[in-house]
């Protein structure tokens, strides 16, 4: 029960509200929650919940600025987002910030993303050139036929905690230099750095209504889904969250691009550079405490390449410094929230009982000047069970696991039967042991000697499988396909010679 004190306390936070028609737009919303320094532990502000007549209201204005949008030229949509981008760029260090102070990763992590968000702007202001058509002049007498692009109207974005700026920015920019128009719902875990976005897109004279953002909680979800002015929705997050999604906007004739959780591997055949894929297993399974959904959660220890490659690891977790995003020495920062830490660390307890062999447990680490802090230190696992929930389940947090297979089919095996398959990494020095397993595995992304293969801007992101609901991947081409819908046009004028009723099939003469 919230006392009277912790109420006062609630209401003297920093209040996070919506971005409708281009302005601020105070919530009347009587339900807000709140927003955590995880390094801290403690709340910092509060986000408002949006009423179904807020999210309307975001969708109204959407909708009127769209007729405006999408028939400015192309070109002039680029120049807003060349505008944006040189916002964004002045801008990289406040957003690293905010999004290190929200979300907890260290400042060196939040502007990595920020660069990656950056990068999809760029494909972006290339509008013109992506929104070409075909043209087939003369298929028949008289007769021609092109394809143009068109946007598909108003359309919703729903966003994760874990990449509060980059996951935004790989939906609006394309979104909008397609001639959409976009309400954006973020995670209310890490709501501000969105609004941020908002605000450079607005001074980037970005039109009034062209962006929105409304936050929220499932509520805010579930009315962009049933919204007959949304066109279409974009989703990142989990894969239960994602399936549901797919499931109710299609459902209501919407079309639906839902990438959800993944397990991603990271195969390390004999002849690898041990030392090399050491710390490439260090890098992708620990940065950003391990909530990234492209990070390495198993590694797949091919022969007897585990019996070098476990302390390789253990030696170099034992170097890593677990502290605030404040501390410019950090290299890993807390998870996103408490009850996410104990989830966390529950698996960890549940492993060792099930017979897993640990080799550095992360609990009970201790960060100086961050007591409260939802912090769990880097944990390893060795020969964990396929079978066992440490394999099994998208942990989303700083816990490696280690599975010895005896070849290289084993390994592709267990790879291809995962219900994930978003990212998948090989380290080997044998090119033709990497082309075979670029021709074998089943997995949406693949790098060779190359942990976290996510697509550059140009390049489109997605998995196959359970990570993956919809046709679509997100960014690069399919993200232009995606916010795109092709109308063929087949023109003649007029021909005295073809006049008269003909009740044949048309057909090519």
């Amino acid at each position: 029960m919230t006392t009277v004190t912790e109420a006062t306390a609630a209401r003297d936070l920093r209040r996070i509200d919506h971005w409708i028609g281009g302005e601020s737009f105070p919530s009347a919303s009587e339900r807000f929650g709140p927003v955590f320094d995880p390094a801290a532990g403690g709340a910092v502000a509060r986000v408002a919940f949006a009423t179904d007549a807020e999210v309307d209201a975001a969708v109204a204005a959407a909708r009127a600025a769209l007729p405006a949008w999408r028939a400015m030229p192309a070109a002039r949509r680029a120049q807003v987002l060349f505008e944006l981008r040189a916002r964004v760029l002045a801008s990289a260090d406040r957003l690293a910030e905010t999004i290190s102070c929200e979300h907890g990763k260290t400042r060196l992590d939040a502007a990595g993303e920020v660069q990656r968000g950056l990068e999809v702007i760029d494909f972006a202001c290339a509008a013109p050139q992506l929104l070409k058509g075909e043209h087939s002049a003369g298929v028949a007498t008289g007769l021609d036929v092109y394809s143009v692009r068109e946007p598909v109207g108003v359309v919703a974005g729903v966003t994760p905690f874990n990449f509060p700026v980059m996951v935004p920015l790989w939906m609006i920019p394309i979104a909008l230099a397609c001639g959409n128009t976009f309400v954006l719902k973020p995670s209310e875990k890490d709501p501000t750095a969105p609004t941020l976005l908002a605000e450079l897109f607005n001074e980037a004279r970005l039109p009034p209504g062209v962006l929105n953002v409304v936050h929220g909680d499932r509520t805010a979800v579930a009315r962009l889904l049933e919204h007959d002015d949304v066109a279409a929705v974009s989703f990142v997050g989990s894969t239960p969250v994602a399936r549901s999604i797919y499931a109710a906007g299609t459902r209501a004739g919407k079309r639906v691009q839902a990438l959800g959780g993944a397990k991603n591997h990271m195969v390390v055949l004999p002849d690898a550079d041990v030392e090399g894929a050491a710390d490439a297993a260090v890098s992708a399974g620990y940065g950003s405490a391990g909530e990234r959904c492209m990070a390495v959660s198993v590694v797949v220890a091919v022969g007897d390449v585990g019996d070098r490659l476990v302390p390789a690891i253990a030696e170099r977790i034992d170097r890593l410094r677990v502290g605030p995003a404040s501390d410019p020495g950090s290299e890993m920062g807390p998870l996103i929230s408490r009850e996410h830490r104990d989830r966390v660390a529950g698996y960890v307890e549940r492993g060792a009982a099930a017979g897993a062999t640990p080799v550095r447990d992360g609990r009970g680490i201790e960060v100086r000047g961050c007591p409260q802090g939802f912090f769990l230190g880097p944990t390893l696992f060795d020969r964990v069970d396929p079978a066992s929930e440490l394999y099994r389940d998208e942990i989303f947090g700083p816990v490696l696991s280690v599975v010895r297979v005896e070849n290289f089919a084993e390994a592709v095996g267990l790879v291809n039967s995962n219900p994930w398959a978003n990212g998948v990494a090989v380290f080997t020095e044998d090119g033709g042991a990497a082309r075979r397993f670029e021709s074998e595995v089943e997995v949406g992304m693949v790098g060779v000697n190359v942990p976290i293969p996510v697509p550059v801007g140009y390049h489109s992101f997605g998995g196959w499988r359970q990570s993956l609901f919809g046709a679509h991947g997100i960014y690069g081409p399919e993200g232009v396909h995606f916010y795109t819908r092709q109308k063929v046009v087949t023109r003649r004028f007029g021909d005295p010679e073809r006049r008269g009723v003909d009740l044949g099939f048309p057909r090519s003469r």
